[in-house]
């Protein structure tokens, strides 16, 4: 099973860029890239509820879930 992140496409889609989300969403722009990239064992709530409001998203536009089979 794969969790896929679509961070970058709601980005593409705001036309917003990670820097911008960094300083809103208060964390690092390394920390933004590692969820941004896929390689995050685990993202907190809070940090989720607030990329949603600065990108004014739901949760599943941004994580997906893929069997392996589909990958």
């Amino acid at each position: 099973m794969a969790i896929i992140v679509n961070l970058d496409v709601m980005l593409a889609r705001r036309k917003m860029q990670s820097k911008e989300l960094a300083e809103l969403v208060g964390i690092t722009l390394a920390n933004l890239s590692i969820l941004k990239t896929g390689k995050a064992k685990a993202v907190r709530f809070s940090t989720l509820e607030a990329i949603c409001e600065a990108l004014d998203c739901q949760p599943g536009d941004i994580l997906e879930f893929k069997n392996e089979k589909e990958l």
